[in-house]
């Protein structure tokens, strides 16, 4: 069974992946962009292995989330 924490990591992992792929697929991020956004997750993913701190590097893709909504949607998504 997954907890929350585990759930919320699974979700922001997924959403990194499929935002990336339909922000290229639409043409609003292009190669060098894609290219980028994928290096900074493989940073990261390299790199947390190395921080004692468990869930530091779903935080770390939800932030790139956030910065990859922002450039898909030109903006935020209006929820109302």
């Amino acid at each position: 069974m997954i907890g929350s924490a585990g759930l919320a990591s699974q979700i922001a992992l997924w959403g990194f992946w499929l935002l990336l792929c339909a922000g290229w697929w639409f043409g609003e991020v292009r190669a060098r962009g894609t290219a980028t956004f994928a290096l900074l997750w493989l940073v990261g993913f390299a790199g947390f292995r190395f921080v004692p701190l468990e869930g530091l590097f779903a935080s770390y893709v939800a932030v790139l989330d956030i910065a990859l909504v922002f450039v898909v949607f030109k903006g935020d998504v209006r929820l109302t």
